[in-house]
């Protein structure tokens, strides 16, 4: 594939794709808003692995940001590859009486730019007749869980039609729906997760490793792990108000950082 570009690639489960992806001998562009951790890492993969890492600091929810990193997309020098619509972020609020700014901000990331930067890398890898775009989402999408769930489940749905409608070109796509992972991500979301028991918890490098092989191999769906397909098989078919009921908000940890892309 070449190059691949990782949005939220400074931490959680971007930071592994770029590791995984640099010791497969692939050029990275590096983007989150973090300039210096970006630069960083940048100098700690092209040291390790060999590769070019082009670092593109930009804030996805701001459209300005979103448009500069969808012209590199489309751009023909060191064409990008492979997309990894990685950038998230998790609101531990209920809606009603949370913040609609923060709300706002959690659908520009996770929806619109998902959106954007999709359409970019389509219309450019088509056009070459080769290409792969991968879109993180979740297991949650599949739960009634808050506006965080339906985000995700908006990303499992464009996705499958993105690739039906790319089907023939030489392009793909893929949506990878995790569980629980060790990321920093609850962390930085304040979400407390001491009452899940440790068999919920996957390894952020093993559901990186499962979701590049499903993209390899051309799959539209991927969840890894058993455990997490068989959870996911019982919420499609359980009923609506079974799932209604199912999760909730958890208490935010006192003294965590504040939620972070």
């Amino acid at each position: 594939m070449g190059t691949a570009l990782v949005t939220g690639a400074s931490a959680g489960l971007g930071l592994e794709f770029a590791w995984q992806l640099a010791t497969a001998r692939h050029d990275v562009v590096l983007v989150a808003r973090d300039e210096g951790r970006l630069t960083r890492l940048a100098g700690q993969l092209e040291a390790a692995a060999g590769v070019r890492a082009e670092v593109l600091p930009a804030d996805l929810t701001d459209h300005a940001d979103v448009a500069r990193v969808a012209d590199r997309l489309r751009s023909d020098e060191r064409p990008v590859g492979l997309l990894v619509n990685n950038a998230g972020l998790g609101l531990n609020q209920g809606f009603v009486d949370g913040d609609v700014a923060a709300e706002e901000r959690a659908l520009e990331l996770m929806v619109r730019t998902v959106m954007v930067l999709s359409h970019a890398a389509a219309g450019a890898m088509t056009a070459r007749g080769r290409g792969a775009i991968l879109n993180v989402g979740s297991v949650a999408g599949l739960t009634a869980t808050g506006t965080y769930a339906a985000h995700k489940a908006w990303v499992r749905v464009f996705t499958e039609a993105l690739a039906r409608e790319l089907k023939g070109t030489g392009v793909t796509a893929t949506v990878v729906a995790p569980g629980f992972t060790h990321t920093e991500f609850h962390e930085r979301g304040r979400i407390d997760t001491g009452h899940y028991p440790a068999a919920a918890w996957l390894d952020a490098e093993d559901v990186v490793a499962a979701a590049l092989a499903d993209v390899r191999r051309g799959a539209v769906l991927s969840t890894p792990s058993l455990r997490y397909k068989a959870v996911s098989a019982l919420l499609r078919v359980a009923p609506r108000s079974a799932v209604r009921a199912f999760g909730g908000y958890r208490r935010p940890l006192e003294d965590a950082p504040a939620t972070d892309a």
